[in-house]
């Protein structure tokens, strides 16, 4: 038995429809950062291209999910940096539960719109590898770079974290949200303010003034802007 033209084109279409992302659920985040919950959390993929994980386990702990709308700035901002920095490797860390809520030890990181990078590094013959993560340094947090932004042979790559937090303001713009503020020692702003993006950076991006609780030397913190219902 053979199917007419038209009848093959409407299944190719359903099955092509059925498979898409049109029909994912999208995500629902309530409350705030710091007091909130999430529906629909979605899973960021162990890696990619340029990109990893900072541990398999963490994941397997569910600490890898987010709204969903955060998960495609995400990847989105690593598919634009393939080609803006493309010898450049990235590592993303803790971002929440699949539910949302209580995060521990974070203070945030409750409703899926936060997310922590590690900082992208070069080694010292400067080729850009990633920031070693592991169970004896506290999965990368452990982790104290100097004023320079050195450690051992390691030093913060400026450049490619500029990069990184313009991408991903273009992109969260794209998909119709936003990046609310980027936690980052405040004493090692300076460095990022005078990469190539650094007037783009000071334009666009509010930047944590103060020291957090925590340095954040080590990786940046980024909040999402996405619409959210009250909790």
């Amino acid at each position: 038995m053979h199917l007419n033209a038209g009848i093959r084109h409407y299944l190719s279409l359903t099955l092509l429809l059925l498979s898409s992302s049109a029909f994912a659920q999208e995500s629902m985040c309530y409350g705030t950062t710091s007091n909130g919950r999430l529906e629909g959390g979605v899973q960021l993929p162990d890696e990619g291209v340029n990109f990893v994980s900072y541990s398999d386990t963490a994941a397997l702990l569910g600490r890898t999910y987010v709204h969903s709308k955060v998960k495609r700035i995400i990847l989105s901002a690593y598919k634009m940096l393939e080609t803006e920095a493309p010898l450049k490797v990235f590592k993303y860390a803790e971002t929440g539960f699949k539910k949302g809520g209580q995060f521990k030890p974070h203070k945030t990181h409750r409703n899926g719109l936060s997310v922590d990078f590690m900082v992208p590094v070069v080694n010292s013959k400067g080729n850009s590898v990633h920031l070693p993560t592991h169970y004896f340094n506290q999965l990368g947090y452990a982790i104290e770079f100097d004023k320079q932004g050195r450690y051992e042979a390691y030093t913060i790559d400026f450049e490619a974290m500029a990069a990184h937090i313009v991408a991903l303001h273009k992109a969260a713009h794209k998909h119709g949200a936003g990046l609310w503020r980027v936690i980052f020692a405040p004493k090692l702003q300076s460095y990022l303010f005078k990469t190539q993006y650094g007037t783009y950076l000071q334009k666009h991006i509010q930047f944590s003034k103060k020291p957090s609780w925590v340095r954040h030397d080590e990786h940046y913190h980024v909040d999402f802007e996405v619409k959210c219902k009250a909790n």
